[in-house]
């Protein structure tokens, strides 16, 4: 009796240790990683979202607070237009940059502008599923699940090093709900975004600045 129960036991005991290892090897198998999330950012084309904001600024009390609209389309136009404090507009497309506020537009080369190309990079990268851009500018981590997801990104290149300490995405499948920035000197943004999921054609609202 003893014999035969130490047999069954023995049998037990290497058909759990195969599951176990099937279910580690299956779970290695599915972790989510980089290139995954890049295909479900890639499958949005196009969209709108609005976003609140808030800059922390070393030596004032309280945080600088913004809101307004994002736009992006694939695979490099990325618009944020500021609808408080003050109406402003900030608008990308390819390499040139066209800034406007109280009446007044300025365009430039965004490569002139080393950390807001950076940051820019990184937008757009996320955004359109760009891993290789990504990777020219930083060096990223990514950690959680396809439904809750969060990329860290460390500038590699050196001018943007010298402005953007770290840069941190996080969302939800294909879109991306919260941007935290943190600049050298201590400076600190954290933007949430809500991201308008009305069918395709659908009107939306117009966005109205305060007085």
């Amino acid at each position: 009796m003893i014999s035969g129960s130490k047999i069954r036991i023995d049998r037990w005991g290497k058909a759990m240790l195969a599951a176990l290892t099937l279910a580690l090897a299956t779970s290695s198998a599915w972790a989510f990683d980089l290139p995954e999330l890049m295909s479900l950012l890639a499958q949005r084309r196009s969209g709108e979202a609005t976003f609140t904001e808030q800059r922390f600024v070393r030596g004032l009390e309280g945080p600088l607070d913004a809101s307004g609209v994002l736009s992006f389309t694939a695979p490099d136009r990325l618009m944020r237009r500021t609808i408080t404090p003050r109406p402003e507009m900030m608008s990308v497309e390819g390499n040139i940059l066209t800034l406007s506020r109280s009446g007044r537009t300025r365009t430039v080369a965004l490569d002139s502008m080393p950390e807001l190309l950076g940051m820019v990079e990184a937008m757009r990268g996320t955004l359109s599923g760009n891993a290789q851009s990504l990777q020219r500018y930083f060096r990223s981590t990514l950690t959680g699940t396809s439904n809750d997801w969060a990329l860290e990104l460390k500038p590699i290149d050196e001018r943007l090093a010298a402005q953007v300490r770290s840069m941190r995405l996080t969302g939800r499948g294909g879109e991306v709900l919260g941007v935290e920035m943190e600049f050298i000197g201590g400076d600190r943004s954290v933007m949430n975004i809500t991201p308008d999921r009305r069918p395709a054609g659908a009107a939306a609202a117009p966005a109205r600045s305060t007085p």
